[in-house]
């Protein structure tokens, strides 16, 4: 029994000794960011207060290690992603939002039911927006290693937009990967995307609607959003076709996809119109097909899932439909 103390003492005293050691190594890491921070142009003695309350986050680390493997269906994946509580959600949000929606519909020709249907999947309409502490959550990524690039460029991104006085310190909470606001924004975008739609001095994408809705618009629109089309439709395969030719980088127009025996889901000929698109196959031939436009493509800009886009597509479809 005293052979077994001492040894859990030993263990104890060891772990202690490890945690310890990576506490101070991320520390002396931090401070590094510090420098490095001050070299960019930060002030000092503003840099100490925002760098005050970082602290190494092995949860955050943990999440980045393990991320999900578990195979899962295109099918399992829209019926939570998408389903009939949120697609009511949506539809009451977009009426009660209407005016706002269809005036930035106007300025950046995208689609409200688009813009709502982001908005849902992203923060389930800006409930769900992370409750991490960004720099700390970053640091600690950039410490951990495996992607210290990315993650020191959105660090320093992140600075930026505290210095520019679009949120406090306090408030600067995200995702555990730094995915910030009701649009879920990296650092990195809402420097490129974020606008203060309600012209308040702030990019507000934590609280105010406006700028959450023009800062999704915004970045649709600059990614190549055409609102004169759709995001794609779903497809089944006759003729013995077994779509060879899938994939984002295959865009053909319509005619082409007909040719090769693509048609519309209810087995009907696709529309005669000059428009191109991509044949996917997430899960196969043995799951759903869809033919997908420019603006699925643009949508793959944002999450570079096909899952993710699908269901963007498909929720903004029964935004649409109202149901």
């Amino acid at each position: 029994m005293f052979v077994l103390f001492c040894s859990l003492l030993t263990s104890l005293s060891a772990y202690s000794n490890d945690a310890a050691s990576g506490e101070a190594a991320f520390l002396k890491y931090v401070d590094g960011l510090k420098k490095e921070a001050e070299a960019k142009g930060f002030e000092r003695r503003w840099l100490d207060e925002m760098f005050e309350d970082i602290t190494f986050r092995p949860t955050v680390v943990k999440a980045d290690k393990n991320q999900p493997e578990k195979k899962i269906t295109l099918d399992t994946y829209l019926a939570t992603r998408v389903p009939d509580w949120k697609v009511a959600q949506a539809v009451t949000l977009l009426n009660d939002n209407k005016t706002l929606l269809d005036e930035i519909s106007r300025e950046y020709g995208v689609q409200p039911r688009f813009i709502v249907a982001l908005w849902g999947n992203e923060s389930n309409f800006g409930k769900i927006q992370g409750n991490h502490d960004v720099l700390s959550a970053l640091s600690s990524l950039a410490f951990e290693g495996r992607r210290e690039t990315l993650f020191k460029k959105q660090f320093f991104a992140a600075l930026k937009i505290l210095s520019e006085g679009h949120i406090s310190r306090s408030e600067f909470a995200g995702s555990w990967a730094g995915a910030m606001g009701q649009s879920q924004f990296m650092p990195t975008s809402f420097l490129t995307y974020a606008v203060d739609y309600d012209k308040d001095g702030r990019k507000d994408i934590w609280q105010s609607k406006a700028d959450v809705f023009a800062s999704i618009a915004n970045y649709l629109k600059q990614e190549g959003w055409n609102n004169n089309v759709t995001w794609g439709r779903q497809v089944t395969l006759h003729q013995g076709y077994q779509g060879q030719d899938a994939g984002l980088d295959v865009f053909r127009d319509l005619s082409w996809w007909q040719g090769k025996g693509v048609r519309k889901y209810d087995g009907s000929a696709l529309p005669q119109v000059p428009v191109k698109a991509s044949l996917i196959k997430p899960d196969g031939l043995d799951g759903r097909i869809y033919l997908v436009y420019t603006n699925f493509h643009t949508l793959m800009k944002w999450n570079r899932s096909q899952y993710f886009g699908v269901s963007v597509g498909y929720l903004s479809d029964r935004i649409k439909k109202g149901q």
